[in-house]
């Protein structure tokens, strides 16, 4: 079996280590591939296993989100996904609020206490007309028992 690793190349040790006890046979690393002799992998692990066993790294490495891992016979591709500029900004703007933002988002003016008042009478009787009540299920009857025939 063989992972091409693409631009995972630096944590190939890494990845080939976390393999190693999962399919019971010791990867070796050549370039930007691992390989893994199909003789001396574990009863039963598959191709599909080992892409779940990569996958599983990638997320506790946190870089699920960067790559995709493709399966093609015995041989696994480890891809990185490459994200359009929208999606790049869109990834910075949760993480940078400018000062500018931050007080963009407080209220300007806080109303009067007397406007409050008349506001809020309102506002509580809108919402008691719009509350629906919530219906009750009807019980449920107990069944009849069926009467024991004598033969």
């Amino acid at each position: 079996m063989k992972i091409a690793l693409g631009t995972l190349k630096e944590k190939g040790d890494e990845l080939a280590a976390f393999l190693e006890p999962r399919v019971g046979a010791k990867p070796s690393l050549s370039g930007d591939a691992i390989e893994i002799e199909d003789e001396g992998l574990r009863e039963g692990v598959r191709p599909r296993h080992v892409k779940t066993y990569i996958k599983r790294f990638l997320y506790m490495k946190g870089v699920r989100k960067n790559y995709r891992v493709f399966v093609a016979g015995k041989e696994l591709t480890i891809q990185e996904i490459e994200l359009g500029e929208e999606e790049e900004e869109e990834k910075k703007k949760p993480t940078e609020k400018k000062p500018e933002e931050v007080e963009a988002e407080v209220p300007a003016e806080e109303p009067q206490p007397a406007e409050e008042e008349e506001a809020e009478a309102p506002k509580e009787e809108a919402v008691k007309e719009t509350k629906p009540k919530a219906k009750k299920s009807a019980a449920k009857k107990p069944r009849a028992k069926k009467k024991k025939s004598s033969d």
